[in-house]
């Protein structure tokens, strides 16, 4: 079976963990710190709070973001459960705003459109969790300017993106625009730990927030100690509710050996998603728009919604490995006992009715993805 994603792992990224496991500390010694700093180098971020997923991280963020009971936090419905979920860790409403057909990133039209209708209302969202979906980014700018006046924190969720730059070129992860940005080291991401995420920010405060509850809420920081433990070289104090979510050593030697070749896999991804657009431009099915600052994470195409399900296991009886990215958030049982129903946001219900995501990643060979083409002209035309 051709996998849809897939990690690239080789013999210095093996080295480097052996050389933890043989002669380092496995958790909190110097190699966190170090990833920590290479992204910042990489992405332009001035501070970066490495965890052990991308989920831990937008819930940190939420967290950084001061979200609790009573707030509202939107995000868009067309992602993965935790780009909602992290708000509700922190006990907050979420709603959604709609996706942009084409993009299939939020819709900036939408968006202006439910902020005049929740300032009518007296009810604006806290936060905005903005998804970069597939790898290409939102138009960060544009979101920018329409939330800015009414003072939402934005919240950018780059677990696909990381390696990607927005229209203007800044790379994904730089915070031009945002409050905090996260991403994930999943096996299928960018580059990966295994499992592991990071929140990256240009702000002190939400970096002594992150990393406060991302280790249990406990500080040996003497400034914040209570009086009298001065000469107390063990002693430590919990400030706040935290939780365990921090990376370890292991993890991060990984992803710093990883992070060397994150422009590599990024071009070698989008050297295949072109060879897919070309490959399929005379069949009947909807391709996703050819973003040269993609990360190129996923590559969906849509068919006609009444022949998704044959055409999905067709291919996997035949050996292709496609995945469906995403089932709407607000159809998830969880949320429709929120108050969310079918039809709240047709152009993501929509988009899912026809997605099927193909195998795309750094080492899917020639051959492979000749296979997954030639399957696809079999099966769909």
């Amino acid at each position: 079976m051709i996998p849809y994603g897939k990690h690239s792992v080789d013999e210095a990224d093996i080295q480097a963990v052996v050389d933890v496991l043989q002669n380092q500390f496995l958790t909190q010694g110097q190699q966190v710190p170090a990833f920590e700093q290479r992204l910042c180098d990489y992405t332009g971020a001035k501070a970066a709070v490495a965890c052990n997923s991308g989920t831990s991280g937008l819930h940190l963020a939420c967290l950084a973001a001061g979200v609790t009971a009573g707030d509202l936090v939107w995000t868009v419905p067309n992602s993965f459960a935790a780009s909602a979920n992290a708000a509700r860790y922190c006990g907050a409403d979420v709603d959604f705003v709609d996706i942009d057909p084409q993009t299939r990133n939020l819709c900036v039209a939408a968006l202006e459109e439910k902020l005049q209708q929740a300032q009518r209302r007296g009810r604006l969202p806290k936060a905005l969790v903005v998804v970069h979906f597939a790898g290409s980014s939102c138009d960060m700018k544009a979101i920018a300017q329409l939330t800015a006046p009414y003072h939402i924190l934005l919240i950018e969720d780059a677990a696909h993106a990381l390696g990607g730059k927005d229209s203007e070129g800044n790379r994904v992860g730089a915070c031009r625009y945002s409050a905090m940005t996260v991403t994930s080291f999943h096996p299928v991401k960018s580059i990966t730990t295994a499992e592991g995420g990071v929140v990256l920010t240009n702000n002190p405060i939400y970096e002594t927030s992150l990393r406060l509850h991302a280790s249990h809420g406990i500080t040996k920081d003497p400034a914040k100690l209570p009086t009298g433990h001065a000469n107390e070289p063990w002693f430590y104090a919990q400030q706040t509710l935290g939780f365990n979510y921090r990376l370890s050593d292991l993890h991060a030697a990984l992803g710093l050996a990883q992070i060397k070749r994150i422009d590599t896999f990024i071009a070698k991804r989008l050297d295949k998603a072109k060879r897919y657009d070309e490959a399929l431009s005379a069949l009947p099915l909807k391709r996703p728009l050819l973003d040269e600052n993609s990360a190129w994470h996923l590559y969906m195409i849509e068919v006609a919604p009444q022949q998704r399900t044959h055409i999905f296991n067709t291919l996997r009886a035949k050996g292709i490995g496609v995945n469906v990215h995403y089932i709407p958030i607000h159809l998830h049982p969880y949320y429709r006992e929120l108050g969310f129903a079918p039809g709240d946001f047709p152009h993501s219900e929509q988009y899912y009715k026809g997605a099927i995501t193909l195998p795309l990643y750094p080492d899917l060979s020639v051959e492979n993805q000749e296979q997954v083409i030639a399957t696809i002209r079999e099966v769909v035309g």
